[in-house]
């Protein structure tokens, strides 16, 4: 039987379901989950192997207008996801309109790749709103084809899946069969420690936090992690720690088991916090966060 393999890619505005899908399609939380927009910052790559499939998976930020500099590499991290997709994936939740960007609504109807669109969240709506909402897409986005999905209850997610097997081409294999994603250890961990952030804080501190990991040392029983959580101000430096330590010290045993279920393996965590000024308009630092290539 030929092999398929290709790139399928994942877009829509904020909070519609993205991650969730992605997790959904690999069996793996690799990408975070909160109900803060923004939570996606980085294009992320999940790969599903099979005998005669890979299916690589990219988890894009939600689209938006930006405004700052973190921003406009978020975005293009959306605009690369264009150009290399076999199969576009569009997702949308019942309630939505339009996409905010209008550029990339165009590319969407002006595709020259297969386009899936998605109608997300459907366990929280009646069959008529459902109906409407069809009618609307199909006529707002003709060359799609509609499947109604709930990521989060594995709602038809195996139906789009096989879907996706039949649009993709015949190749080989472009990642080892046992790799599950392009990032390496310390992307997952300083995931698992932002999506703390994004859960237990408010307002603009989960916006202004970045983290790095600068030690990883994993022996055959224990990984031992020190990472460090960047803030633009001494406030935010306040807030995160927290009285006495205790809000820092949750998001380090909330992360830690999160990272042992990944891991498989016990996991010794050091949080320190530093303030790292206008961080998200640096385009130096952005770079050796990952953001610029």
């Amino acid at each position: 039987m030929a092999h398929k393999a290709g790139f399928v890619n994942i877009i829509g505005n904020p909070n519609v379901g993205k991650s969730t899908l992605m997790n959904a399609f690999i069996g793996e939380r690799l990408s975070i989950i909160t109900s803060k927009a923004q939570t996606t910052r980085h294009r992320i790559l999940g790969i599903v192997n099979g005998d005669d499939f890979q299916v690589i998976l990219s988890d894009t930020p939600g689209i938006i207008k930006p405004a700052y500099e973190l921003q406009s590499s978020m975005m293009d991290f959306v605009k690369s996801a264009f150009e290399d997709a076999d199969v576009l994936i569009y997702m949308v939740e019942i309630g939505e309109k339009d996409l905010k960007d209008e550029n990339f609504f165009n590319k969407i109807i002006n595709s020259k790749i297969p386009v899936l669109l998605l109608l997300n969240k459907i366990d929280k709506s009646t069959q008529d709103q459902v109906e409407e909402k069809l009618d609307y897409w199909k006529s707002k986005v003709p060359n799609a084809e509609i499947h109604v999905i709930s990521a989060l209850e594995n709602f038809n997610v195996q139906n789009v899946f096989d879907r996706i097997l039949e649009l993709l081409p015949e190749s080989p294999a472009f990642y080892p069969k046992d790799q599950l994603t392009d990032k390496p250890e310390r992307f997952f961990i300083n995931e698992a420690i932002r999506e703390k952030i994004l859960l237990h804080y408010k307002k603009e501190i989960p916006y202004a936090v970045e983290i790095e990991t600068e030690e990883f040392i994993e022996t055959d029983k224990i990984i031992k992690i020190r990472s460090v959580i960047m803030v633009e101000r001494d406030t935010q430096k306040g807030i995160i720690i927290g009285h006495k330590g205790a809000a820092l010290k949750r998001v380090g045993t909330e992360a830690r088991k999160d990272l042992e279920k990944f891991f498989n393996k016990k996991i010794h965590i050091e949080l320190y916090v530093k303030v790292n000024k206008n961080w998200r308009n640096d385009k130096r630092q952005l770079k050796r966060f990952g953001y610029n290539d």
